[in-house]
């Protein structure tokens, strides 16, 4: 019976794993992990889709037992999906099976009977049933035995033409071209704004110019994707493209969010300093958005067999909701001061249309994190993993079109910073004021 609660739990284990992968996309690199003493019944390793000509490549060496007079057939790698697994557990609590490598529905890789005294194996196993698969390691008496040994796996596709071997996700193949073209778009972006700039720079403001730096460090992010994919597509290795990729990851994911606060709070083109609160905002965004990066490089690196992997991804995720609430502080604050302004400075004309141009931010940044963060999230399960790159598409055209809106709702304006007013617009605006319910937030 405890053997039954421990593999329960790591099942639950697995489970959380598996429904926290989703927020990655699934590819597969040549991935070295040590297991040092470890009495886990179940370690999961990588996620994978397989075509109908996928291979893995497993080579496990210095491998430990605290104890090699067990019933070693018990222990050993196996590969499943998730409908699968879900079965799997079914028959542990039916007590159908007593060890998960017993079911008929995993596929089993290698099992540790096999090693006749060994401390090293090398096995190559051809999955030629098309789905995503989980490698997992399984120790079926965890009271009783703790394992140490290094894996080296790799999961990768032939091509059914040429044989070449593809080291990304079946679904996840075309990501390169993907990434590659929206570095592209951004690039043409920053063109454009360039020269938006350049013929309004009698009214341009510091805001403007760090919304070219941000586009720049989106374009360069996505440049550095596109090439840390396509050299683990062809070669299972990054190739040091993944330290560049992470480090404009890091910057764009810190300008994304200050230019956020920046704007919302109206900086350089309504006010020329901050506020107290809104450094305070800026003082906990940025910290935060270290945090994040960092949570993010370990759990890539790491890979979910870690013993804090979970709570590496629950970490970012946490990081990840702060970071999208507090940018909302300061869109409030301004939408606040501008209805008090607009009741009081005569000006109610200018300030009923910013006060709209601020709403309308709020919303369309609400919209944003909502869809990026929930929507994409959800497009993720209920695709099929072989269309997994449609989640990635739907955030980048997402984004795409956050960037887009921002730079044309906050352009460089040819006037005062927005516009000119006869009187007839000015009694009309504060007749509007009168009128106009409160706006909820």
């Amino acid at each position: 019976m405890k053997m039954m609660g421990s593999c329960s739990r790591s099942s639950f284990f697995l489970i959380l794993f598996l429904l926290h992968s989703l927020f990655l996309t699934s590819l597969s690199e040549i991935r070295f992990s040590e297991i040092r003493n470890d009495d886990r019944p179940i370690v999961p390793f990588d996620q994978f889709g397989f075509t109908h000509s996928g291979r893995l490549e497993l080579n496990v060496s210095k491998i430990s037992l605290s104890n090699s007079n067990l019933d070693l057939s018990k222990v050993g790698f196996f590969l499943c999906t998730l409908d699968s697994w879900l079965h799997v557990l079914q028959q542990l609590e039916d007590g159908e099976i007593r060890c998960a490598l017993q079911s008929d529905l995993v596929k089993s890789v290698y099992t540790f009977s096999s090693l006749e005294g060994k401390d090293s194996f090398s096995t190559l196993y051809s999955e030629t049933d098309a789905d995503q698969y989980n490698l997992v390691f399984a120790n079926c008496h965890p009271q009783q035995l703790k394992v140490t040994m290094d894996v080296q796996s790799a999961m990768y596709n032939l091509d059914g033409k040429s044989g070449v071997r593809d080291y990304l996700s079946a679904g996840s193949t075309v990501l390169p071209r993907v990434y590659f073209l929206f570095s592209l778009v951004y690039f043409a972006l920053a063109a454009v704004w360039i020269a938006f700039l350049y013929k309004k720079r009698l009214t341009a403001f510091r805001i403007h110019y760090f919304m070219l730096a941000v586009i720049f460090l989106k374009a360069l992010n996505l440049l550095c994707e596109a090439e840390d994919k396509s050299f683990i597509k062809r070669t299972g290795s990054a190739h040091g493209w993944d330290v560049l990729f992470y480090i404009f990851s890091f910057l764009k994911g810190i300008s994304l969010f200050t230019l956020i606060v920046l704007i919302g709070t109206g900086w350089s083109f309504l006010k020329p300093f901050l506020q107290d609160k809104e450094k305070k905002v800026l003082m906990i965004v940025i910290p935060l958005q270290v945090i994040a990066n960092i949570a993010q490089v370990v759990i890539d690196e790491s890979g979910p067999y870690g013993h804090d992997w979970v709570t590496w991804k629950q970490v970012f995720l946490l990081v990840d909701v702060v970071c999208c609430c507090a940018v909302l502080f300061p869109i409030v604050w301004s939408i606040k001061n501008l209805r008090e302004a607009a009741r009081t400075d005569g000006k109610a004309a200018v300030n009923l249309m910013k006060l709209t141009l601020f709403r309308h931010y709020y919303v369309v940044v609400i919209c944003y994190i909502y869809f990026t963060r929930v929507v994409v999230y959800a497009l993720e399960t209920i695709t099929s993993y072989r269309y997994s790159w449609t989640s990635v598409v739907a955030a980048e055209l997402a984004t795409l079109a956050f960037y887009v809106f921002t730079g044309y709702k906050f352009k460089p304006e040819a006037h005062n910073p927005y516009f000119v007013i006869d009187d007839e617009e000015e009694e009309a605006a504060v007749e509007a004021l009168k009128i106009e319910d409160e706006f909820e937030l």
